[in-house]
């Protein structure tokens, strides 16, 4: 008799797995995903290559950057022509931030880890102490900027409805938006700017911050459903214009004051109305409770005269 009940459990068990296989999947949007694990797996060999020059003069770091930038390209597409085809899935959610740790979580952390490698290693006269500190830190720096990736894609995993053309903000940087920040110091620093060293030096600086952004609560904007979808006023047209020609006159630049400045608006929004605007509520709420009490002492005084 327990092995009879074994076996139904057993066979119970085989069947709600087979209830819970996958029969259909839409083809075009999950090819565009596994478009951006490419362009990610790309952008890690390209680093993986050095600072030597690749094809069209380019070195493979900024290479390796450009492809991070083709992969978010991809992520947009994806999601945009599931919903076009009505058939947004839990699959393709998954399948998705899958292959955004590999694109903008791997890739991102181990181009910095490369770049600042060669970079010590043209330094002689390094102290080794200081060369370890300096190794070690580099490699923290990584570790926790991949580690929050991964943490800010699973909680959007849990808390992401599949309609996302309602969403109007995000919580926590995203982490298309914090790949940026790090791919676009390397390709102004390799492309326009070679010669100022203090952008690469501040790359394990930017993968902690923009780690720390990706699992805070910090409320960031949609760009696509807040700015540009629907009715705008002329100014915004203007305001677009004036970015365009930003990008065509130095590409380079253009990449690193948008996603810095995206990184660094919701937080300076959060800082000012959480912290220095509080502060400010508090300090006057304290001078108009001394100031009551002050006439309070003042009306009492000249009653028991």
């Amino acid at each position: 008799m327990p092995r009879s009940k074994n076996n139904t459990a057993r066979k119970n068990l085989l069947r709600r797995v087979r209830r819970q296989r996958l029969k259909y999947i839409t083809i075009l949007p999950s090819l565009v995903t596994i478009l951006n694990g490419i362009c990610g797996f790309a952008a890690i060999v390209f680093a993986g290559k050095g600072a030597t020059l690749g094809p069209g003069e380019f070195s493979y770091f900024a290479m390796s950057g450009y492809m991070i930038l083709l992969a978010m390209i991809a992520d947009m597409l994806d999601g945009r022509l599931a919903r076009m085809n009505q058939s947004t899935s839990s699959f393709g959610g998954q399948l998705d931030s899958l292959c955004d740790i590999i694109s903008f979580g791997v890739a991102p952390a181990f181009l910095m880890l490369k770049v600042l490698e060669h970079k010590l290693s043209g330094f002689t006269g390094l102290n080794p102490a200081m060369e370890t500190f300096l190794v070690r830190f580099i490699w923290v720096a990584a570790a926790g900027y991949i580690s929050c990736a991964a943490i800010r894609l699973a909680r959007f995993n849990v808390e992401n409805e599949e309609d996302e053309s309602a969403h109007m903000s995000f919580i926590g940087l995203p982490t298309p938006a914090a790949a940026g920040v790090l791919v676009s110091l390397v390709i102004l620093h390799q492309d326009t700017l070679p010669s100022i060293n203090v952008i690469i030096y501040a790359l394990p600086f930017s993968a902690l911050g923009t780690a720390a952004l990706m699992v805070s609560r910090i409320r960031y904007p949609h760009i696509l459903n807040q700015y540009l979808r629907g009715k705008k006023p002329f100014a915004y047209l203007i305001r677009v214009l004036l970015l365009l020609a930003f990008v065509i006159w130095n590409v380079q630049a253009a990449l690193t004051l948008i996603f810095c400045s995206f990184a660094a608006s919701s937080f300076v929004k959060w800082f000012y109305y959480k912290v220095i605007r509080n502060k400010h509520n508090i300090v006057s709420a304290a001078q108009s409770v001394l100031t009551t009490s002050n006439k309070d002492q003042i009306v009492d005084g000249e009653n028991i005269e």
